[in-house]
């Protein structure tokens, strides 16, 4: 299989290194987080010159037609630089709504919007009971003549407090955990009735908890078939997984990499770290676990648009075992041989280990998708 960039990806990744590279060191991260919506609003402008923004839509909606592929080499260097921007939410989760399940005329109001840089989404999915259960969904909504009203608390919306609309998803019908009866709604995040409480992350990021009281959405405002919203959800954090198993990559790859120029550099007895073969061990195992996890990142990108569902979800859930197991001995070596300074809020390191940490419980974390896999019977039957 050929894994080499195109002519057209490798100037992609040019494009965004060098932007990244001039704009986006760990000090200037730290003023970006104090900006309103806790991130840069002139590189996220920049994002749209470059055509990020508009990068996985059709050109047909006002896109680029970028693919999974794309997605990934724009992800793994906002894994590198640690970027604050909304991409994840409002392109690859709200943005993947759009895409793949809303109608021609709300893609044609929208995405242009959304590349352009003034429309930022937010998905509204997960509840407190729910944990990592995509189908556990007790927000309701009821037919109410022409429109639909919801209501419900939705928690940890990622960027949910910068988000203009929000895709939220709501029961119709059936029990707590039943996979049909789930509709999607695209409302403003404003509207009467609904309520956002923003907060910091641990990884520096930021979501939002969002209370929905009598909210009234019209019916022309529902994403997908209504009731059958669950595959849409499903289908959409898969792409969303696959994203973030990139980020975690370019993030476990400034890991390694700042602890191999600290092994160079620190002395002790007179002489480099790196000089000691069990440090040099500890690093080459580091290396391992990087590039396993770029393998499955791969995969991921490569299968994430399978129409088989099953398949799918085999791959998606294997990608994120070992970003998860990836993430533990990359952090926990980069940590560790970088001594006391790697725990301080001063070395970035750290923030590094604190976002593949966070990217590792988005969605599910390694334990509860190794069984999901068991219980699909494996990436590879017997």
């Amino acid at each position: 299989m050929d894994f080499e960039l195109s002519e057209e990806q490798r100037l992609l990744r040019g494009s965004i290194d060098r932007l990244l590279a001039d704009r986006y060191d760990f000090e200037a991260r730290k003023f970006f987080a104090q900006e309103p919506g806790g991130f840069s609003g002139e590189l996220w402008r920049q994002y749209a010159e470059l055509g990020l923004l508009a990068l996985p839509f059709a050109e047909s909606d006002g896109g680029i037609g970028g693919g999974p592929v794309e997605t990934m080499i724009v992800m793994e260097a906002f894994g590198r630089a640690l970027t604050l921007e909304p991409y994840l939410a409002s392109v690859v989760l709200g943005g993947g709504f759009l895409r793949v399940g809303a109608s021609a005329t709300m893609r044609a109001a929208l995405i242009p919007s959304i590349a352009s840089g003034e429309l930022k989404l937010a998905f509204a999915h997960s509840e407190r009971q729910a944990r990592y259960d995509l189908a556990d969904v007790l927000t309701t909504a009821r037919k109410d003549g022409t429109s639909f009203v919801l209501n419900g608390a939705k928690s940890l919306v990622i960027h949910g407090d910068a988000a203009h609309k929000l895709v939220v998803s709501a029961r119709l019908s059936g029990a707590q955990r039943d996979h049909n009866g789930i509709a999607l709604f695209l409302l403003d995040a404003d509207a009467d009735g609904v309520t956002r409480r923003g907060y910091p992350t641990i990884d520096g990021l930021r979501a939002a908890e969002v209370t929905l009281s009598n909210v009234r959405v019209a019916a022309d405002a529902v994403i997908g078939e209504i009731g059958q919203g669950f595959a849409l959800v499903e289908r959409v954090v898969d792409t969303a997984i696959a994203a973030l198993a990139a980020e975690g990559v370019g993030a476990m790859t400034m890991m390694h990499e700042l602890t191999v120029d600290y092994l160079k550099t620190r002395k002790q007895f007179g002489v480099p770290i790196g000089n000691f073969q069990v440090l040099q061990h500890r690093a080459a195992d580091m290396l391992i676990a990087v590039e396993e996890a770029r393998s499955l990142a791969l995969l991921a990108s490569m299968t994430v648009e399978d129409p088989n569902p099953v398949e799918r979800r085999k791959a998606i859930a294997a990608t994120k075992v070992q970003i998860g197991r990836s993430g533990r001995i990359v952090g926990q070596g980069a940590i560790q041989l970088h001594g006391g300074i790697g725990m301080t809020m001063e070395h970035k390191v750290g923030h590094y280990f604190k976002r593949v940490t966070m990217i590792d419980t988005l969605f599910g974390d390694a334990d509860y998708h190794l069984a999901a896999l068991a219980r699909m019977g494996g990436l590879i039957a017997a």
